[in-house]
């Protein structure tokens, strides 16, 4: 069900750099510090705040790095370096969940995709308003998140480990666009291959209705 993407993408990006070189007039923007995954490796604070500003309004989560140490930390990262920014808000089940985590760069996909994390024990369930990561099967989180819409409690045996919980704004979560339904192969919402390999491009073309992330920011 949250099946993340492998694509066998051709590698646009030289790894071993010490810094990124400077954008050719002819080729991609390599100097995006989201194109080198390897930088964000930050332990996250015990516990901390996110504040998302969507096209719908506000929502934090608060992080307890108690609940899922590698979860929060990769969270924590991804939130400090600006990975969610303008990202879409693509995959939104009623009842469910809603998931995103994909950045609108297919560039920067390409080379978090295989950042795997080790599994966290789940320590805490999947209650409604509760922050996981997505994931295919064991050591299989990269950077797709989802929030509960319900308890969801089978998803604990599953593995699905939340690390936070949303504490102001459930109802902007709740509004979030849902019309377009689940990817393939269950519906004809937007297909997550097509999303880590072209970004907003595809999804602004083909699903304009759909809401986005403007920015998520650590809160003081």
């Amino acid at each position: 069900m949250f099946r993340p993407i492998r694509l066998a993408l051709p590698l646009l990006v030289v790894f071993g750099c010490a810094e990124p070189p400077a954008k050719k007039a002819d080729g991609p923007d390599l100097s995006n510090p989201l194109l080198y995954p390897a930088r964000f490796t930050e332990a996250a604070p015990d516990s901390f705040r996110v504040r998302f500003t969507t096209s719908k309004g506000d929502f934090v989560v608060a992080v307890d790095r108690a609940w899922a140490p590698l979860g929060a930390d990769r969270f924590y990262n991804l939130a400090k370096a600006g990975f969610y920014d303008g990202d879409r808000i693509y995959r939104v089940l009623d009842g469910f969940m809603v998931q995103f985590g994909l950045n609108g760069d297919p560039l920067v996909n390409a080379q978090w995709k295989n950042k795997v994390l080790v599994d966290d024990p789940v320590k805490q369930s999947n209650k409604r308003g509760r922050m996981s990561f997505a994931m295919g099967g064991p050591t299989s989180r990269t950077t797709e998140v989802f929030i509960n819409y319900r308890d969801n409690p089978s998803l604990d045996g599953r593995g699905f480990a939340p690390f936070g919980e949303v504490v102001e704004g459930m109802d902007v979560v709740d509004s979030f666009y849902s019309g377009y339904g689940d990817g393939p192969p269950r519906g004809d919402g937007p297909y997550q291959a097509r999303v880590q390999a072209r970004g907003n491009a595809y999804l602004d073309a083909q699903f304009p209705k759909l809401d986005r992330i403007e920015k998520a920011v650590i809160e003081p």
